[in-house]
């Protein structure tokens, strides 16, 4: 992999880089190449770099392509043609969901693929066809998928391999980002027989331990990429954020937090079992809540996976994670939501955990690319 990153000799010279300085040292990286991609954390502005990218290949007949996975990304993009001064782009760029990239043209003279971890193997043969033709592609992310052997780790790797990195730990010793912590909370399974479950014909109950271990076992017995597998899979996922015992802990955080406080949920109707206030699409109050958050006039909120992309809240300094699950793009994309601060202020970030089960796991890989000693996991209460 060409990788032009950050380097420790680079930090000797440079106690702290500037955002411009970032993204003179992304566009140096990719300078002619055909195919590239960039992952930059939050914060450091991946519009306004591709912005500063289409200005070097601009003339008065360039046509640009912008691909992103929601039409609400474009409005970014916009936004920063207009603020930084490369308005005059935006008559010769044209915008297009991932899911509509098939039906466009390949008459550009470069594609920018933003959150280019979106990417699947149906964009591969539209791809192709344009790289053969010697179109050029640039991938923004925040996330670059590190599991190379994925769909989206191949796709990455093929149509747009990283030259240049920048993470968010390097962000926050450069003071682009506020500091943070990171409490990981580990829980035990509730051994009691509370869960009732429906069958045809009656209700019997049973427990968080004995849920997660038939659908364990379910896993551990089920063939490799079968069909049996994906279900088992998805069953032990949902059993896992259906379980109380996460909600009881997440309520009691809650409870103690002083300052502004936002709970990750995984459901609609587990955000509106943990606040009085919640941010979702089946709430219809849900902009006025975010609207009242976002100037104080109320302190917590909970809200499901949709909040984590795109949203900025002031003075936001504490958060609570319900589920991970090995994402870790949404895991970052979360903890991103606290990471708006003054560079002096430190956030923190409440994750919940099930001790012996595959959720340690997944925590494991979520916060993989966080600094460890910024991660103090915490033994559960007895």
């Amino acid at each position: 992999m060409n990788c032009s990153a950050k380097t420790p000799l680079l930090k000797i010279y440079k106690m702290s880089l500037t955002k411009d300085q970032i993204q003179d040292e992304a566009l140096q990286a990719i300078g002619n190449l055909n195919k590239a991609g960039v992952s930059v954390s939050m914060g450091v502005g991946k519009t306004l770099l591709g912005l500063k990218h289409m200005h070097k290949n601009y003339n008065e007949y360039s046509e640009f392509l912008v691909v992103a996975p929601k039409k609400a990304i474009f409005e970014s993009w916009k936004n920063d043609a207009e603020n930084f001064g490369f308005e005059y782009l935006l008559d010769h760029i044209e915008f297009v969901t991932y899911l509509s990239l098939k039906k466009k043209s390949f008459d550009y003279d470069v594609v920018y693929l933003d959150e280019c971890h979106s990417l699947k193997t149906n964009h591969n043969k539209w791809l192709s066809k344009y790289s053969s033709i010697g179109g050029k592609i640039l991938g923004l992310t925040g996330t670059y998928p590190q599991r190379t052997w994925t769909e989206k780790g191949k796709m990455c790797q093929e149509h747009c391999p990283l030259v240049y990195e920048y993470s968010t730990d390097e962000a926050v010793s450069d003071n682009i980002l506020n500091n943070y912590r990171i409490f990981v909370h580990k829980l035990y399974l509730n051994g009691m027989n509370d869960i009732p479950i429906k069958t045809n014909n009656s209700t019997f109950m049973t427990s968080e331990v004995k849920s997660y271990s038939y659908w364990h076992d379910r896993v551990s017995m089920a063939d490799h990429n079968t069909k049996e597998m994906q279900i088992a899979s998805i069953g032990r996922m949902k059993a896992l954020q259906s379980f109380i015992s996460k909600e009881r802990y997440a309520k009691k955080l809650l409870d103690k937090a002083n300052n502004k406080t936002i709970v990750f949920a995984s459901t609609t109707a587990q955000a509106d079992r943990l606040c009085t206030y919640s941010y979702h699409s089946k709430n219809k109050e849900s902009k006025e809540n975010l609207e009242l958050f976002k100037t104080d006039e109320i302190l917590k909120l909970s809200t499901v996976e949709q909040l984590s992309e795109g949203v900025t809240i002031p003075n936001l300094k504490n958060g609570i994670i319900m589920h991970s699950y090995a994402n870790n793009r949404k895991a970052a994309q979360k903890i991103g939501r606290l990471l708006r601060l003054n560079p002096n202020d430190t956030a923190d970030i409440h994750i919940l955990c099930y001790m012996n089960t595959i959720d340690e796991r997944w925590v494991g890989l979520a916060l993989k690319e966080f600094d460890d000693k910024k991660i103090r996991w915490i033994d559960p209460i007895l």
